[in-house]
């Protein structure tokens, strides 16, 4: 019967499965043991993935939980400067909407208004894609280290991860 995986930390549900990053990791994966990172505490661990709900879709298999947002940001790195609107954000980046010309790899240092009450977050960035959904940028620092986007984060997944949830559980009862 399938079961859904818990935090061995944190007891919570909210737990993705992970890329192999060491030798113990890959080898393990063989034996279908693979390593899992809870969204809430980032505790990394290893499981047996026989008996486990599996996602079917791509976006259920991300590392880290996507939350839909729409937040001004400005961002400068060398001698680019721009603005754009943030699309989407996680724990280790963002996705965003921008005309400014900017390339691979380029690292730039992004400025995201989360409220006028609040004081941006400030993060350290790096251009991983630029395609028509955006520019996608990932985050060089784990957010864990970044305490106001952490608190953001695990403020806004909690609903858009029961949205998710259910979403994805009517379009498997289809």
């Amino acid at each position: 019967m399938p079961h859904q995986l818990t935090c061995p930390q944190c007891q919570k549900g909210t737990v993705l499965r992970s890329l192999p990053r060491s030798p113990r990791e890959h080898v393990a994966s063989w034996i279908w043991i693979s390593p899992f990172h809870c969204q809430e505490c980032s505790y990394r661990f290893l499981a047996c993935r026989i008996g486990l709900v599996e996602p079917k879709h791509a976006i259920d298999r991300r590392e880290h939980l996507r939350i839909p947002v729409r937040l001004f940001l400005s961002f400068s790195g060398g001698k680019v400067r721009g603005e754009g609107i943030v699309m989407d954000l996680s724990m280790g980046g963002c996705i965003i909407k921008s005309d400014a010309q900017v390339h691979i790899d380029d690292i730039f240092y992004l400025e995201i208004a989360i409220s006028d009450q609040e004081s941006p977050i400030e993060v350290a960035a790096m251009v991983r894609s630029i395609s028509s959904r955006g520019i996608a940028f990932k985050f060089l620092r784990k957010a864990q280290d970044n305490k106001q986007l952490l608190a953001f984060i695990q403020s806004n997944a909690g609903t858009t991860s029961t949205v998710l949830s259910k979403a994805v559980a009517s379009a498997a009862a289809r």
